[in-house]
């Protein structure tokens, strides 16, 4: 079965930290972008975070630059997502998806469930 499976999410107090995790199974990721989105109850989902393939290519919204860092484990088949200093308006509902060919073009193959993160005192 092809899927993307998201982890990682919790409730977490401001200025701490959570590790998101997208794992894939049924197909490889070595030659997928990945883009990690999040959504809040009432807003558009927003793009958070991508990284190409090689990893080599990583980029962020500005909300986030200097707070989360994108990375990926092609071995293990998964990509990650460091949240550190998270604040309440990280609050939000975060999916990863898989797209190809690169993070600023292509299409969207496979988009995960998602995973809740709370960021309240």
């Amino acid at each position: 079965q092809v899927q993307l499976v998201e982890s990682g999410g919790g409730l977490v107090q401001p200025g701490r930290s959570l590790r998101l995790s997208c794992a894939a199974s049924g197909f490889s990721l070595d030659y997928y972008a990945i883009g990690w989105f999040r959504q809040a109850p009432g807003k558009e989902r927003e793009a958070v975070s991508c990284i190409s393939s090689s990893g080599g290519d990583t980029r962020y919204v500005d909300s986030v630059k200097g707070r989360f860092t994108i990375s990926r484990d092609n071995a293990k088949n998964t990509a990650y997502l460091q949240m550190n200093s998270l604040k309440s308006e990280d609050t939000a509902a975060y999916y990863c998806a898989a797209l190809r060919p690169s993070c600023t073009q292509g299409s969207y193959d496979y988009w995960g469930q998602g995973t809740q993160v709370t960021v309240s005192s």
